[in-house]
């Protein structure tokens, strides 16, 4: 089982970015986003369900992220658009099989991506 993000890298503020996360092995219920910046903890971006269910964003990047998953592909997206150098951070995507809750935290999630670095400059 392996998760595999791909799509970060340098934009300037107010750009926009698209990350991509494909799962192999097997198919979770929910993917998601979290990120770590520089000295600070990890936290949630955004999770969603299959078959596009249920979206759930942070405050920070409610409007302006979008979570989005192709289950033929076993893939979740996440469209970053109006980047300001708060979203600099190593952005992780994340799986759980269960179908109880969509988590915010990181003990919701079993398998975990390697990140991808998400630069933002002002």
């Amino acid at each position: 089982v392996q998760l595999q993000a791909c799509g970060g890298g340098l934009v300037q503020a107010g750009g926009s970015l698209r990350l991509s996360c494909a799962a192999s092995g097997r198919t979770f219920y929910v993917m998601g986003w979290f990120r770590q910046a520089p000295g600070k903890e990890r936290e949630f971006v955004a999770a969603l369900s299959a078959a596009g269910g249920r979206a759930v964003y942070s405050d920070s990047v409610k409007g302006r992220f979008t979570i989005s998953r192709d289950d033929a592909k076993n893939t979740v997206f996440l469209q970053m658009n109006s980047l300001n150098s708060d979203d600099t951070a190593v952005y992780y995507c994340a799986a759980t099989s269960s179908r109880t809750v969509i988590y915010r935290t990181s003990r919701g999630y079993e398998v975990w991506g390697q990140g991808t670095l998400v630069t933002v400059s002002s």
